[in-house]
């Protein structure tokens, strides 16, 4: 068995387009798919809970397609260095192929796992699988990393364009002999007490699933992208996110898609593209600022003033904010493991605008609920809309949820769906209950502080004090 080929199975969990399951098949020999369980070697930021449902079902996707390829899936659980020790030793296999990560905790515990396995004089290889332009590549003209979107994204255009994506394998080659595995159910990755049910009838998770939401979006969305990527109320967006979280379908795919389809080249199809080039950004700047996810990339905002405000905290992460957008949006989060980016930046600008709490406590909200939650993204959305990260958002850029609702909801249906209770009030009156006449109220059945909270601040008073708080902040810089 001197040819076997361990093939480690991370955030990746597809056949198409694996670079490393496309070097472990050229290698030659038998390969075993393995899955390590090891959730403490994350750090702080361990999977949540909606992430770990997704998780499980992904797998079990995978498992399935493995098994009809004549191959399996080997599952174990503790420290990934143990663990490939262990298998090389069962096996007898002599290398290690993986998909590079950027999260810091990880990265850091590769480059020592790869250091210690090479001195056990194994074969260790690593790959992207994850981005278009790996983030040590795209440097400044001072050799240094970007700081603004716009340069990076110019950089990235004008260097190699991205590799045409590999195809799945057919069969795979197997051991003789298969060692031990543990059943997913195993690892506890899906909740005890079942509230899932709303992910479940939202989501389609696999490769099978992350495939088809690309085509439904090729065929039904792309073409008026930039006019209803806004709208959450309309289906405009790729929905794709937590399918490249989790690797079941890789950027290079969903790039070459998007540039063979039969918008590619127009406005929209680039309007996309560009979205993918966000996503590359955050990665780019999570390797070169590894600090970021815990600390301000600008340190002049460590000592913003930040409330302290448990109820309103809760408050707005149960949607009973009393603002209709943000309750929707939260609502929308707490039940399906996911939120239209749109209402991600309204929801993000009321927490740490409107009610002064700290970007970490909305990250932490979100790492927790979003079956999309991705680290590098999390960070710089958040740290975007604070002002406190690479090309952040201007401090005085405080959206008023109100004018933001009646902009990108204009007949209130995204409202009225996630927040029934306010589902008969007139239009005019969907994002601002609180200025609807007491008629109006009465024949809603809207009794406010009761069926429906009022609002926790003035939105024009919190704005102010938001202010004057960002105004010192930026005072401070050099």
């Amino acid at each position: 068995m001197s040819d076997t080929t361990l093939l480690w199975f991370r955030l990746d969990l597809r056949l198409s387009d694996n670079p490393a399951l496309l070097a472990a098949l050229r290698h030659g020999g038998p390969v075993i798919p393995v899955f390590i369980w090891a959730p403490e070697e994350e750090g702080r930021w361990q999977p949540g809970a909606a992430s770990r449902w997704w998780l499980h079902q992904s797998l079990t996707q995978l498992e399935s397609s493995l098994s009809q390829r004549g191959s399996r899936l080997i599952v174990r659980e503790g420290p990934a260095l143990d663990t490939l020790r262990g298998l090389l030793d069962e096996t007898g296999a002599t290398g290690v192929y993986w998909n590079r990560r950027y999260e810091p905790a990880i990265a850091a515990r590769d480059r020592s796992l790869e250091m210690s396995l090479q001195e056990d004089g194994q074969s260790v290889e690593s790959f992207n699988g994850l981005l278009l332009f790996e983030p040590c590549t795209v440097r400044t003209q001072r050799d240094e990393p970007y700081q603004v979107f716009s340069a990076f994204w110019t950089a990235c255009l004008a260097s190699q364009q991205p590799a045409t994506p590999g195809p799945a394998p057919g069969e795979l080659s197997s051991p003789q002999r298969w060692p031990a595995t543990l059943g997913l159910n195993e690892l506890g990755l899906e909740p005890q007490v079942d509230w899932a049910g709303g992910l479940r009838s939202s989501w389609r998770p696999g490769e099978t699933g992350a495939q088809a939401e690309l085509d439904r979006f090729l065929e039904e969305s792309l073409a008026d992208y930039p006019t209803r990527r806004d709208r959450p109320d309309q289906v405009g967006t790729s929905r794709l996110s937590p399918h490249l979280h989790f690797g079941e379908i890789s950027v290079r795919q969903v790039w070459d898609a998007v540039r063979r389809a039969r918008h590619g080249n127009s406005t929209a199809g680039q309007s996309y593209l560009r979205e993918l080039g966000w996503r590359e950004f955050a990665y780019h700047l999570l390797f070169h600022f590894p600090h970021t996810p815990e600390q301000p990339l600008r340190e002049n905002f460590s000592d913003f003033p930040w409330h302290l405000d448990a109820n309103r905290l809760r408050s707005w992460q149960y949607g009973q904010t009393g603002y209709p957008i943000v309750d929707a949006g939260m609502r929308e989060l707490w039940q399906t493991g996911w939120m239209h980016n749109r209402v991600r930046m309204i929801v993000a600008s009321f927490l740490v605008k409107d009610l002064l709490i700290s970007w970490r406590d909305g990250a932490s909200w979100f790492w927790d609920t979003l079956v999309d939650a991705d680290l590098a993204n999390n960070t710089l959305g958040w740290q975007w809309t604070a002002g406190c990260g690479a090309d952040a958002a201007p401090y005085f850029r405080i959206f008023n949820p109100v004018s933001q609702g009646e902009r990108f909801d204009p007949d209130g249906d995204y409202v009225r769906r996630w927040v029934p209770e306010l589902g008969t009030l007139p239009r005019q009156w969907i994002h601002q209950p609180w200025e609807a006449p007491a008629h109006v109220l009465a024949a809603a059945n809207v009794e406010l502080g009761r069926h429906y909270p009022r609002p926790a601040v003035d939105h024009r008073e919190a704005r102010a004090r938001a202010l004057g708080a960002f105004q010192r902040i930026k005072s401070q810089d050099v």
